[in-house]
């Protein structure tokens, strides 16, 4: 089983640009919603993503904050085409930026489509008190709020928050 350790956060400005050594395009959506998250009903998310010239099926456990199970297989990725059609709710069209700070990668997604204005950055980590040089450009962290989780972003799109969501 796979544990996933990330955190979240809002990125402030453009200076992770200059040191993004790697640009994954990737295009994503969910077999399940988030009112069946939020319901209680399914304890766990499953995406279909394409990413670059790979695909990957992915079930993530349903809990809030920074440790969740996360299970990830690859797949053909015209198999992942098919999925994505059956997907609910938008799919989620984004470019990864790789960028190397503090001896940790950091993930910058820079949304496109119905999330565009979007741009958070995580970083994984080994243990859940790992301790993390935040980079200046790494604004306020939202790992516990599941409004910025992709699944969410799918259902209920960053272009269509309102002021007290974007705050």
């Amino acid at each position: 089983m796979g544990i996933e350790i990330e955190r979240k956060f809002l990125v402030t400005d453009d200076g992770w640009r200059a040191a993004a050594h790697a640009v994954i395009p990737m295009a994503q959506g969910y077999i399940n919603d988030m009112a069946a998250m939020d319901s209680g009903a399914q304890k766990a998310s499953v995406r279909v993503r394409i990413q670059g010239d790979a695909a990957y099926l992915n079930i993530k456990s349903r809990e809030l904050g920074h440790t969740r199970q996360e299970f990830d297989y690859p797949i053909p990725v015209d198999e992942a085409r098919a999925l994505l059609a059956l997907c609910v709710g938008g799919l989620i069209d984004k470019r990864r930026h790789l960028v190397r700070h503090g001896g940790l990668l950091w993930e910058v997604d820079e949304f496109l489509g119905d999330n565009a204005g979007l741009v958070v950055a995580e970083v994984e980590l080994q243990h859940a008190g790992q301790p993390v040089d935040k980079p200046d450009w790494a604004g306020t962290e939202v790992t516990d709020q599941s409004r910025y989780y992709n699944l969410a972003l799918a259902s209920h799109p960053y272009t269509r928050w309102d002021a007290d969501e974007r705050a």
